[in-house]
């Protein structure tokens, strides 16, 4: 939990493994993905659903949108937060009921714009 609080960018379940077997080398993989689960579900850490992995956000569990360079992975937190009317009104228009919105932009980021 504590490594979660205070991990920079967005680390992927992988990640975080590599980095809590150092001083735990008994755990195991199943549990950082389970307990990773369960923040989820506790909204104590965003997952961002890519398709190869996931990565997670703790410092930011409310929905935000995501900026994720297609070059190198870097993904990056946008500033905006998520327009709820318009949510809303999605969920009128379609019927759904919304209950993760994830909003997900890709593109090039400033490095791998500069050297293309």
């Amino acid at each position: 939990m504590r490594l979660i609080a205070v991990s920079e960018g967005h680390p992927s379940a992988q990640q975080f493994y590599e980095q809590i077997k150092l001083k735990f080398p008994t755990m195991s993989q199943a549990t950082v993905y389970k307990t990773l689960a369960l923040l989820k579900e506790l909204n104590q850490v965003l997952e961002i659903d890519l398709r190869e992995d996931s990565h997670y956000d703790g410092n930011r569990p409310q929905p935000h949108p995501h900026l994720i360079c297609m070059k190198c992975g870097k993904i990056v937190d946008g500033e905006e937060s998520l327009d709820q009317e318009m949510l809303r009104k999605l969920e009128e228009a379609s019927g759904y009921t919304i209950l993760r919105p994830q909003i997900s932009l890709y593109g090039l980021c400033p490095d791998c714009k500069s050297t293309s």
